[in-house]
């Protein structure tokens, strides 16, 4: 049996996308029930399932970044009108170099005597 294609999950609606991810769910669940019970025949059910849940959950996770970018999008032009150039100041900071350990300058004094 092949593993199943991306493909047929990037068709899916994202209703039909969070019930096939709930009902893989609920197939593995019964999988390590029989596995716990010596009942499981087919292990290779396992790593077909495990597959198709990361691709039901690879493609939402594409579906909502797509849905908050487009969102932001919509939301940037409103924003940029409302920022002026004077409103952020800028901040400038320098670093000083650490100062010695107390150790460490002990270590100094005795290596000159």
């Amino acid at each position: 049996m092949a593993l199943p294609q991306i493909e047929e999950v990037r068709n899916l609606s994202p209703e039909e996308l969070n019930e096939q991810v709930l009902e893989v769910k609920k197939q593995l669940f019964d999988l390590r029930l029989q596995q716990a019970t010596g009942q499981l025949e087919k292990t290779h059910q396992f790593k077909h399932l495990r597959h198709r849940l990361a691709q039901l959950l690879t493609v939402e996770g594409e579906l909502k970044r797509q849905a908050a970018a487009e969102s932001a999008s919509q939301a940037a032009p409103e924003a940029d009108a409302e920022v002026s150039p004077q409103s952020a100041p800028v901040v400038e900071t320098t670093e000083a170099a650490p100062a010695p350990s107390e150790p460490a300058a002990e270590e100094a004094t005795a290596e000159e005597e």
